[in-house]
């Protein structure tokens, strides 16, 4: 699934900007002391953020891409469903 690779490897990328601009950020104001648990709490919150604006495109490819696979997995199931029934003679 194409649409699954490109929004998973959009979202890995803006958690690595995140990441980055705040461990940036916050060296500059701590002269050089970086924990290692805050900057990846806050990159994960805001490269949240920002994916839900950035990546809406992508996300809803993904999204009609995963309906319409299940509706093709369902309509199969029902016609299976339905020869059964035929076969058994119901």
């Amino acid at each position: 699934m194409k649409e699954f690779a490109v929004y998973t490897g959009l979202r890995i990328l803006l958690f690595v900007a995140s990441l980055l601009t705040v461990t940036l950020i916050w060296s500059l104001l701590t002269e050089g002391r970086v924990p290692a648990l805050w900057p990846l709490v806050i990159a994960f919150a805001v490269s949240g953020v920002l994916s839900y604006f950035l990546l809406n495109r992508q996300r809803i490819a993904f999204a009609k891409k995963v309906e319409e696979r299940a509706a093709r997995a369902a309509s199969k199931f029902e016609e299976r469903k339905a020869r059964e029934d035929r076969d058994r003679g119901d």
